[in-house]
């Protein structure tokens, strides 16, 4: 634990595994990006579905997940990012497991009744419509989240043997455009065409094309952010010892 690099990789992956967890209990509500900007809808129109441009609440944090992906891709390398991929995905696996349990325990009587004043009638219905996600969501993003990082790692050291250190925006942009292009659609796919709502093809594309652009256009948002964490990185470990990591996690 005396060791910067060790005590920075704890961190890291702590941050990652809590925001991937979060993005997955929250993603249960979907909000409107018009209204909650308090502009007028923009009633797009695509693949034949037009309305408000509606997000999960888990599009919040998933940026977040892509900084720190790409950060322990720079500095640990592919064995760095996937160990904190399934450790994330098992700890999700974990937390819906016990969400699950604590649906099944009977309520209190009183509790029951808590938040009336609220506007809530009935608390044990409430508690199990936001954390008793069903099977096939919890299967289609425990699935699209592994695949997309398994798939943005593999991209991002393609991009760095290409470019070298050069381009840190490239290989962190174009790692993501490609993980997030499977990881938008394949989520929508198993969750609610294959699941029991069977999606329409046209609501389907239109739904994980949106996600998709949002998504990207984060990336590209936060861009500056990715900069800032390796020069703060840097300044932590000292430019050798950061220099020595990086060069370890692209030859791994």
């Amino acid at each position: 634990m005396d060791d910067r690099a060790v005590r920075l990789f704890i961190a890291l992956a702590a941050f990652f595994c809590v925001n991937a967890a979060l993005a997955e209990f929250i993603g249960v509500k979907i909000f409107a990006l018009e209204d909650t900007l308090g502009l007028a809808p923009l009633e797009w129109n695509l693949f034949g579905q037009s309305g408000s441009l509606s997000f999960t609440a888990g599009t919040l944090l998933w940026p977040i997940v892509f900084v720190m992906t790409d950060t322990i891709n720079e500095f640990f390398g592919r064995r760095g990012v996937r160990f904190i991929s399934w450790l994330a995905a098992g700890l999700i696996g974990y937390g819906f497991l016990f969400a699950f349990a604590a649906i099944e325990l009977a309520p209190a009587g009183w509790w029951r009744e808590a938040a009336q004043a609220q506007g809530v009638p009935d608390y044990q219905a409430a508690f199990a419509a936001v954390f008793g996600q069903g099977l096939w969501t919890i299967a289609g993003s425990l699935t699209a989240f592994l695949v997309g990082q398994l798939i943005d790692v593999s991209v991002f050291h393609r991009i760095r043997r290409a470019t070298g250190e050069r381009h840190v925006w490239l290989r962190a942009t174009g790692s993501t455009a490609v993980s997030q292009l499977v990881d938008s659609f394949v989520v929508i796919w198993i969750a609610f065409v294959l699941g029991p709502q069977k999606w329409p093809t046209s609501l389907f594309l239109a739904v994980s094309t949106l996600n998709y652009a949002y998504k990207m256009a984060c990336a590209v948002a936060l861009i500056p952010l990715l900069y800032l964490m390796r020069r703060g990185i840097q300044a932590y470990l000292g430019p050798e010892r950061a220099r020595q990591l990086r060069e370890q996690a692209a030859a791994a």
